[in-house]
């Protein structure tokens, strides 16, 4: 009995032994090979659309006031009063602030008091000039009569000519004496500090009680800035600075605020360059208005230079397109891309009225032919608009063009019925993401833009899985 207890466990043992060998493997070559049907990949589809394409030059740059000034003492002394505080909103010949002004209108009092006794003294001189005169004159008849002597003509003359003398004297002495009580009430009037200009107070250096001294310099006590015209300062890097021009379309952003964009024109890039870490920058100018005092002073901008631009026009993916070359014919007319941002956007709305610009056999001749001489060979100056672009050929090869040129690609536009048609369009401007579609295509159109590629099953997914064996357990 015992040894039939033996044989019976041996049994349920190895046959428990295969069904866990069976289920280990059955297991493993569900997760290996796994029961998942391959999906196709699906096209990516894109709407062709009307829209504005843009290529800008990038920098950064700083916000400053477009006038500020600087306010000083002239005159030394202990400030009294401040009668504005910093933010505050002056105007033109407001008082701003006062110094002690004892010792000035003590030098006033002084001097008027000069020029008071000098004034007194004229008349005394005048009457000296004119007795003077009587007596000469009195000399004149004696000495025609032969009646006096030449002692007494000589001296009369000489008293004339004293008293005369005198007289000029003390009316040059009341000049320099009204000149200097000028300047002394004008060194009194100094003491009163007035805004020379309308702004804002954007900084206060000098506090009330402080001693100014201004005998080698004015120091200065505030300053005022026009924050109604901010000017932005941007650094423009050596590589950049030949593709920016005065006159050009800018626009830019702020750190706090990334989504509003204040537009203006380039005014001017100053010759003298600034070297920051062997970095050769060039500033460039121009004015921005500010109403709502959302700008201010010191503030960090993105600065974007708009060298070429498109608006209203048909986009599509530059995914879509596969170049067919890079011959750029000449300029056709009613072109929507235009310089510094202006826009021209005849073909956009011809095409988003939804009839679609077919491409004409002269058109299409007028490339072949080009094709055929050489023109805009790859590296060379037709390129995709720039010297020594990339081929053009290949999907969705990345290309920047120069307003007006124009390049022959292809697209693959699906239908609502599910269907694929291959198509020649014309390509106008282009950007790094968007492309201008000249004539081709009608708005609303989807084309092929890329590949979404659906999940694979896992087992040709997860290539850490490929190599792996189940071990079997030993009992």
């Amino acid at each position: 009995m015992k040894g039939l207890n033996k044989k019976q466990y041996d049994k349920k043992k190895l046959a428990a032994l295969l069904v866990l060998i069976l289920l280990v493997g059955g297991g493993a070559s569900y997760w290996l090979l796994g029961n998942d049907k391959a999906v196709e990949d699906e096209p990516l589809l894109a709407t062709v659309s009307v829209g504005s394409i843009e290529n800008t030059i990038s920098a950064s740059g700083s916000l400053k006031p477009s006038e500020l000034v600087e306010v000083g003492a002239q005159v030394s002394g202990l400030l009294q009063i401040l009668h504005v505080d910093v933010g505050d909103v002056v105007e033109e010949g407001q008082l701003l602030a006062e110094i002690d002004a004892r010792v000035q209108e003590e030098r006033v009092k002084a001097s008027r008091a000069n020029l008071d006794g000098q004034r007194a003294q004229l008349d005394s001189r005048k009457s000296a000039l004119e007795l003077a005169r009587i007596n000469a004159e009195r000399q004149e008849g004696l000495r025609a009569a032969n009646a006096t002597s030449v002692l007494e003509y000589d001296t009369a003359m000489n008293n004339l000519a004293a008293a005369d003398a005198n007289l000029i004297q003390l009316e040059k002495q009341i000049e320099q004496g009204e000149a200097s009580l000028q300047t002394e009430v004008t060194q009194l009037e100094f003491t009163k500090i007035y805004a020379p200009v309308p702004g804002t107070v954007v900084s206060i250096l000098m506090n009330e009680g402080r001693t100014l001294n201004a005998v080698q310099m004015a120091p200065t006590i505030l300053s005022i800035a026009d924050l109604d015209t901010m000017t932005v300062q941007t650094q423009i890097s050596e590589a950049d600075v030949s593709k920016v021009k005065a006159g050009m379309s800018v626009y830019f952003t702020t750190l706090g605020n990334g989504e509003r964009r204040w537009y203006g024109t380039l005014r001017q890039i100053l010759p003298t360059p600034t070297v920051l870490n062997n970095v050769v920058l060039y500033t460039g100018l121009f004015d921005i208005e500010n109403p709502d005092g959302v700008l201010l002073p010191e503030m960090t901008t993105q600065v974007y230079f708009i060298s070429s631009s498109a608006e209203n026009v048909l986009i599509v993916p530059m995914g879509a397109l596969s170049f067919i070359d890079n011959a750029a014919p000449p300029a056709m007319p009613g072109s929507a891309a235009t310089e510094g941002g202006a826009a021209g956007a005849a073909p956009g709305q011809m095409a988003a009225g939804g009839e679609r610009p077919e491409i004409t056999p002269e058109m299409r001749e007028r490339f072949r032919q080009m094709r055929q001489s050489g023109a805009g060979a790859a590296g060379g100056p037709g390129a995709g608009g720039f010297p020594g672009g990339a081929p053009g050929r290949g999907f969705g090869t990345a290309r920047l063009t120069r307003p007006g040129e124009r390049s022959l690609a292809k697209v693959t536009v699906m239908k609502d019925d599910g269907t694929r048609e291959e198509r020649e369009v014309v390509i106008g401007l282009t950007s790094r993401v968007n492309a201008e579609v000249v004539s081709g295509l009608a708005a609303g159109e989807k084309v092929v833009a890329g590949i979404v590629q659906n999940d694979a099953p896992a087992a040709a997914t997860n290539t850490n899985n490929n190599n792996f064996r189940p071990q079997f357990m030993r009992f």
